[in-house]
Parts: structure tokens; C-alpha cells; sequence
């Protein structure tokens, strides 16, 4: 595999295509020429019969509806990948398994109609580990094809960090978009539980499960979120290149999850943020780590036993190993652990809080995965760096942090206040000028 193309800037495409440059027709054929090309390599689209015939119908519609450049929405052609545990009218939805389709089908997702209505055409399908749980797909990393590009969502990561595509939507139970969105060195964004509207979305652990989506920069994500997230506010309170801002670092058995190439590059980048004049807090946020993430896969293992409960009893034998394994351990727990895992999950978001607002931290950072892309196809890689954010429901950007080893991407996890998404990115873009600044 050839090294990857460059990330398009969905700022740039969205902006090129509304003005008519290319036209939708010419747009839509490179569009599949660039798909049939790399991605029999990479692994990053579900195959697709008549993609080419499916797509330039639907351009030259949206041209007919849209004649005149200054009525064109937001995403006006934008090219778009939808994980496959996702609804869209027309495609088939697989989630990466072996059932027939038909018994996953329903009414498209919410998001995919918010997608289409601000003028998006869906590229495709996107690879996904099976039910989004953790036997993964055949994509390969766009950087290093022997390695992993992460998952669940790792087709959507991959795709965009391919050039194949500007935005592609992912889902997020514990770490399926910051980790993929790390290993493929593209921005990831998680926002808040529920900002997204997820009916139409095959479940994992519906009290966790969030939509999110990859894009190359934190501009696009800004953009992708103003259509996809409710009630989206632009943030202009200060967060600025000169608004004040404290930095929370969560020191304490949470960090030492990362690995040493990880933990190096983390100590690096809050060098350089500290040197650009942003405050530093080290807090001991998550002192009983262990503890969390046991209550976290309670959770998940509890929720994804009921969500497949009826699909699991007919067609059992058609699950792989890996999935099989984590709906027969969520068949065991008990009911009250369950509850109390909950309950926990409550408590310990209000104590993040609690702490952000008693030390004044306007950011929490942390490595967005445990080190680069390990190597292989046969696992999607460690969540553990999502786990505490994941569980409290906190909206999570991952931003692109420069080389690890053998020439695979890092990644910086910065992660905002409940509901606050529109300051998360604000915040993020700032960081994310400060780091391009310093590698240059």
C-alpha cells in the first residue's frame, strides 16, 4: 500500500463543491474512482455493487435541487462514510457480521437524514467490528497496513485518514472513535452521551453508545457538529487564542495505563502547551481507576446481553468467537451488580464535576490511546484511555499528535464538560494550532 493521501479538509470540500468546483457529476466519479482504487488495499468500505451508478444518480439529483450556488446547504456534496451498524435507506446494514441483513434492517437513522438534508451523499458503508464490539474487521491501518487502525469505527477512521473521504460517522461505546481516530492520525470526535440522536443505530450498551465522527481537522469537526449535534452553538465565550484556560492533567493510575512511547510524547506535548503560557493542573482525578472500569464493563457486557438477546437466540451460531464470548459473560451478571454499576456511573460523573469546577479546569488532557497502532489485524487495540470519560458521558476529541514509532500517528485526547461541546472544540482548535506551531 502506498502511504496515505492527505486528509481532505472538509472545510475546504464543502466550501469547493457548494461554488461548483468540480461539478457533482465529475465529483461523484473521482469520488469512486479514489474508492476503487485504494480500497481494495485498505479495507476501509463495505463492498458495494453500483456504488459508481448509486452515487451519480443521487448527484445529479442534489445538482437538479440545488441550480443555484447560494441555496446550497452546509455538506452540499460532501461524500460521507457511514459505519455499517448505522441505518441508511438504500445500503444494507451487516455490522460486521454474518446475520442476514434483513434482520437488522429498520428506518434510517436520524443522523444519516441530518446528513442528507444539509446535502451529504453517502460514500458507503464503513467497516465496523462486529456489532461494534471487538472482533474486528479486515481494514488495515492507511499508515502501516500490518497494523491496526483501531476500532470499532475503524473503516470510518481509516477512510478519512486515506483521503478517501472528508467525514465519516462512527459510534462510540468506550474508545471506538478516540483510539481509531489516534492510530490513523485524523481528528475523532465524541460528543457528549446523546447529542446525538442514536435511533437507527444497531445497539452496543445504549447507556454508553454515542455517536461521533472523523474528520481531518478540528475546523471540519466544527462544521460536521453544527449539523449533526442538537441544538449546536457556535463558542465565542472566551476560549479564544487568549481566553484563559487551565489544563487538567489526571495524574495517578489512570496516566499509567500509557504506554512509554505515549506517555513520552504526553509529557512532551503538555511541555509545549505550558511553554505557549496555558496553565497546568495536576489533579488525581480517577484514584480508584480499577474500580471504574470494572463498573464500565458491567455496563457494557450487561446492556449488549439484553440489546442481542433476541438476535443472539436465533442465529447464536453465527456470531464470532469474541462477540459470542461478551454476550454470554453479560448473560451472567447479575441484575443488581448491574444496577449498582449505574448507580456508581452517576456518582462518580458528578465527582468529575465536582473536581473540574473545585480546581477550575476548563480541559482535561490525556493520551488518546495506550501508545501507536499495535501490530496485526487480529485485535482493534486497548479503550482503557477512554474509559473514565466514556463512563461519565463527557465529549472527547482526539487530536492528531505527531510520529510514535515506525512512522504511526499519536494522538491527544482533550475531553470537556457535559454539554459544553461547543467549548471542546473550541479549546481543541486552539491546542491544535499550538502543536502545529511547535512541530514545525
Amino acid at each position: 500500500m502506498q502511504p496515505p493521501a492527505a486528509p481532505l479538509s472538509l472545510t475546504r470540500e464543502a466550501a469547493a463543491l457548494r461554488a461548483g468546483r468540480p461539478p457533482l457529476a465529475e465529483h461523484a466519479d473521482r469520488l469512486c474512482a479514489r474508492i476503487e482504487r485504494v480500497d481494495p488495499l485498505l479495507h476501509a468500505f463495505v463492498p458495494e455493487p453500483g456504488r459508481h451508478h448509486r452515487l451519480a444518480g443521487e448527484a445529479r439529483a442534489l445538482a437538479a435541487r440545488y441550480p443555484r450556488p447560494e441555496d446550497r446547504p452546509a455538506l452540499y456534496g460532501v461524500a460521507v462514510g457511514v459505519k455499517d451498524i448505522v441505518r441508511v435507506d438504500g445500503l444494507a446494514t451487516h455490522a460486521g457480521s454474518a446475520l442476514p441483513p434483513g434482520v437488522l434492517g429498520g428506518p434510517q437513522a436520524e443522523l444519516v437524514g441530518r446528513l442528507r438534508a444539509a446535502g451529504a451523499l453517502v460514500a458507503g458503508k464503513t467497516v465496523t467490528a462486529e456489532f461494534a464490539m471487538n472482533a474486528p474487521g479486515p481494514t488495515r491501518n492507511p499508515h502501516r497496513p500490518a497494523h491496526t487502525p483501531g476500532g470499532s469505527s475503524s473503516g470510518s477512521a481509516a477512510a478519512v485518514a486515506a483521503g478517501l473521504v472528508p467525514l465519516a460517522v462512527g459510534t462510540q461505546t468506550v474508545g471506538s472513535v478516540i483510539r481509531p481516530a489516534a492510530y490513523c492520525g485524523v481528528v475523532g470526535f465524541r460528543p457528549t452521551y446523546g447529542r446525538i440522536p442514536f435511533d437507527g443505530v444497531i445497539p452496543n450498551a445504549p447507556s454508553l453508545d454515542t455517536a461521533g465522527f472523523f474528520t481531518a481537522d478540528v475546523a471540519g469537526a466544527a462544521l460536521a457538529a453544527a449539523v449533526l449535534c442538537d441544538d449546536w452553538r457556535p463558542e465565542d465565550g472566551g476560549a479564544g487564542d487568549d481566553g484563559p484556560c487551565v489544563l487538567g492533567v489526571p495524574a495517578g493510575p489512570y496516566l499509567d495505563q500509557a504506554g512509554p512511547v505515549a506517555a513520552e510524547a504526553f509529557a512532551a506535548q503538555l511541555e509545549t502547551l505550558a511553554a505557549a503560557g496555558l496553565t497546568l493542573r495536576r489533579v488525581d482525578l480517577v484514584p480508584d481507576f480499577d474500580e471504574v472500569a470494572r463498573h464500565l464493563r458491567t455496563v457494557t457486557r450487561y446492556e449488549a446481553a439484553q440489546a442481542h438477546a433476541d438476535w443472539f437466540a436465533r442465529f447464536g451460531g453465527l456470531y464470532r468467537h469474541e462477540t459470542a464470548a461478551a454476550i454470554r459473560h453479560g448473560q451472567e451478571i447479575d441484575p443488581d451488580d448491574y444496577l449498582a454499576a449505574l448507580r456508581a456511573r452517576a456518582h462518580f460523573a458528578a465527582r468529575v464535576a465536582e473536581v473540574a469546577a473545585r480546581e477550575g479546569v476548563g480541559l482535561w488532557l490525556a493520551p488518546a490511546a495506550t501508545g501507536p497502532a499495535p501490530l496485526g489485524l487480529e485485535s482493534t487495540g486497548d479503550a482503557v484511555m477512554s474509559v473514565p470519560w466514556s463512563y461519565a458521558g463527557l465529549p472527547a476529541v482526539s487530536l492528531p499528535a505527531g510520529p510514535g514509532t515506525e512512522g504511526l500517528p499519536l494522538g491527544l485526547q482533550c475531553v470537556g464538560a457535559a454539554g459544553a461541546d461547543e467549548r471542546l472544540l473550541a479549546l481543541a482548535a486552539r491546542l491544535e494550532r499550538l502543536l502545529a506551531a511547535a512541530a514545525r
